[in-house]
C-alpha cells in the first residue's frame, strides 16, 4: 500500500510519549478518582438532594436534644455531688461564704432579682423596606451573630449579675455563635426568636442597650426592614444555675 506524500512510513515510525499524552491521562486518571470517591461518599444518591439535607438537619436537632438531656444529667449529679460534700467537708463557715459567692461569680447557682428579656428575630419573610431605604438583601434580614453578642455585652456592660441565652446560663467560657441562621450555644441549636434574660438593675441595662453602638445600628435594620425588637421589664425573674461542664479546655496567657 503507497503512503501519502508527507506521511511517515509503517515500519520507520517509533511511539513516543509526549507530554501532552501525559496530561490527558493525568486528566482522565483524576476524573476517574473524582467519581468513585462521589460514588462511594453518596452511596448511589444525589448528594444535593433535598433528603440529605433534612437528615443532616434532623441529626443537628436530635445531637441538639441528646445535649439538653446530659446537660440535665450533669445538673442532677453535680447537686448530689454539693450535697455530699457539704454533710461534712470540715470547712469553716468563712469558707462556706467564700466558696457560695465563688459559685455565683462562676454562674453556677441559681439567681434571683429584678432584670429585662430582649428578644431579636428574623424579619418577617414578606418585608420590605421601609420608604427611603434600598431593598433589602438576605443578610439584612436575619439576626447575625454580631446582633446577639452586642445585646449580650450590654448586658455585662450595665452591670448584669447573670444573663441566660435562650434556656442557659451564660458564664465566663461560654461563646454566642451562629451557622447560618441558627444560634449554637454550649453544644446545643436554637432558631429564632432569640430570648436574652439579664438579673440586675433595670434602669442601668435599659441605658446599657441604648448606649450601645452596635445596637443603635441593629435599630437601624428595625426600622428600614423590620427586624425584631423587644424588651420586657422583669421585677422578679429567676435564672437557673449553669449546668454543663465546666472544664476548660483552652486558655491563652495575657502578658
Amino acid at each position: 500500500m503507497s503512503n501519502s506524500a508527507g506521511t511517515p512510513e509503517g515500519p520507520g515510525r517509533s511511539a513516543t510519549w509526549r507530554p501532552v499524552r501525559l496530561l490527558t491521562l493525568a486528566v482522565f486518571a483524576l476524573a476517574g478518582l473524582i467519581f468513585v470517591t462521589s460514588f462511594n461518599t453518596a452511596k448511589g444518591t444525589n448528594l444535593r438532594t433535598d433528603a440529605s439535607l433534612l437528615r443532616l438537619s434532623d441529626l443537628i436537632e436530635e445531637r441538639s436534644h441528646k445535649n439538653a438531656g446530659l446537660d440535665e444529667t450533669a445538673a442532677a449529679l453535680r447537686s448530689q455531688v454539693d450535697s455530699l460534700a457539704s454533710r461534712d467537708d470540715g470547712s469553716t463557715r468563712a469558707e462556706d461564704e467564700e466558696l457560695a459567692a465563688l459559685e455565683a461569680a462562676a454562674g453556677t447557682t441559681e439567681i434571683s432579682g429584678s432584670g429585662l428579656t430582649v428578644t431579636l428575630n428574623d424579619a418577617p419573610p414578606d418585608a420590605r423596606a421601609a420608604p427611603g431605604y434600598p431593598e433589602p438583601q438576605a443578610n439584612d434580614l436575619v439576626i447575625h451573630q454580631q446582633d446577639l453578642q452586642a445585646v449580650v455585652n450590654a448586658l455585662w456592660q450595665g452591670g448584669a449579675e447573670g444573663i441566660r441565652v435562650m434556656d442557659q446560663r451564660l458564664i465566663s467560657t461560654s461563646a454566642v455563635r451562629c451557622v447560618g441562621n441558627t444560634l449554637i450555644l454550649q453544644g446545643r441549636v436554637y432558631s429564632p426568636p432569640y430570648k436574652i434574660t439579664a438579673v440586675g438593675d433595670r434602669g442601668r441595662l435599659s441605658r446599657a442597650l441604648a448606649d450601645s453602638p452596635a445596637i443603635r445600628n441593629y435599630q437601624l435594620y428595625v426600622k428600614a426592614y423590620g427586624l425584631g425588637w423587644k424588651v420586657d421589664e422583669h421585677r422578679a425573674v429567676t435564672l437557673p444555675g449553669y449546668a454543663g461542664t465546666v472544664d476548660l479546655h483552652h486558655a491563652t496567657p495575657v502578658g
